[in-house]
């Protein structure tokens, strides 16, 4: 008899596990018959800001969306120029050009693949008008060396539910944050949704009027918005889920140590000193890494490559005029990188499968 396939992730699993609350908090918006921008996204603005210790959150339809707003908020606009590592995926690069800014990549540092903050000052010019480090894999990006550049700074979180850098939480720390609620992250919604959080209360109440056409009070809109509302039923979800997350990222970490204990052959990515990762992701380099990855799949474990195209590579960003050599660290890490499957409901006799599937590749 051959063993189940081991998934790189499962929400299905997830919905086993709580489907009984989800059901319960459908059915209270179903009854109540509002479904755009009601009292669950005004509770769930409430709860995530407190968990994450911001003072506002401000629910929107996609992280992506939620990229745009915070910079919108900030003013930038055509003309100008907002710094990103290119080692990220497509979305990250998507918020900034629906700002109507031009995204500028720069390369990533080698023992985290996150923004490179050396690099980021050498990108520095006359039309910057912000950095969006991406928090990845679950790790904190070198918040400390981006503040001292004097840019503001806008934090894509979309993989950072819960991560920490020197004490402070992932979200908090620049002028704005962004995080997607994608199905697959830590906290996921059963949709697309997104949020952008702020401790500055001006910014917030402009983001407010952002995502909801410019608007002020019904009727009057002080300016160009767009339409990035949370829906009732997303915001819903959320709120049950935010109940488990920390149990669920605690999950992660376990699973994480039982792989960092046990595998040999391949290197996981470490994080930033003085950071806490909530393990959104598990990769690591190899050498070997197609060879390893079709090894893995014919022993029935799924994996994933994040991310195999770095941005200045990817063919709708060929007018940048970057070719292959403009950033080394992050394409070398495109051909090195392998995500390996951890999830909260991954059983520990599964990732035992997979350390063992991985030690016999490299026998």
């Amino acid at each position: 008899m051959h063993a189940q396939p081991i998934p790189f992730g499962d929400l299905a699993r997830e919905v086993a596990e709580i489907g009984g609350e989800i059901d319960a908090a459908l059915g209270s918006v179903l009854r109540r018959g509002r479904f755009i921008l009601g009292e669950e996204v005004a509770a769930f603005e409430r709860e995530f800001a407190t968990w994450i210790g911001a003072t506002n959150a401000v629910g929107c339809a996609s992280g992506t969306e939620a990229i745009a707003l915070a910079l919108l908020a900030l003013g930038v606009g055509p003309g100008d120029e907002v710094i990103v590592p290119t080692n990220t995926c497509v979305p990250t690069a998507t918020g900034v050009s629906m700002a109507g800014a031009r995204p500028v990549p720069v390369d990533v540092l080698p023992d985290t693949l996150m923004i490179d903050p050396d690099a980021v000052r050498r990108a520095l010019g006359s039309h910057t008008k912000a950095i969006v480090p991406v928090h990845l894999y679950g790790g904190p990006a070198d918040m400390g060396a981006l503040l001292a550049l004097g840019v503001p700074i806008v934090e894509d979180c979309a993989q950072a539910h819960g991560t920490r850098y020197s004490g402070r939480a992932a979200g908090t720390i620049g002028a704005l944050s962004c995080f997607s609620f994608y199905p697959s992250k830590n906290l996921g919604a059963y949709g697309d949704a997104g949020a952008v959080c702020t401790s500055d209360p001006e910014l917030a109440d402009r983001v407010r009027r952002l995502r909801h056409y410019g608007q002020s009070s019904r009727y009057v809109h002080d300016e160009e918005g767009l339409n990035s509302r949370m829906d009732e039923i997303q915001a819903a979800v959320l709120r049950v889920k935010l109940r488990h997350l920390d149990a669920w990222n605690a999950r992660r970490r376990a699973l994480a140590q039982l792989y960092e204990t046990h595998l040999s052959g391949v290197t996981p990515i470490v994080i930033t000193a003085g950071g806490e990762s909530v393990h959104h992701l598990f990769p690591v380099l190899t050498s070997r890494r197609d060879g390893l990855q079709a090894h893995l799949d014919a022993r029935g474990v799924q994996t994933l490559i994040h991310y195999p195209i770095p941005l200045h590579l990817q063919p709708c960003y060929s007018h940048w005029g970057l070719g292959r050599g403009s950033f080394p660290v992050a394409e070398r890490a495109a051909e090195r990188l392998l995500s390996l499957p951890l999830f909260p409901q991954l059983e520990d006799r599964e990732a035992r499968r997979v350390v063992a599937a991985i030690g016999e590749f490299h026998a």
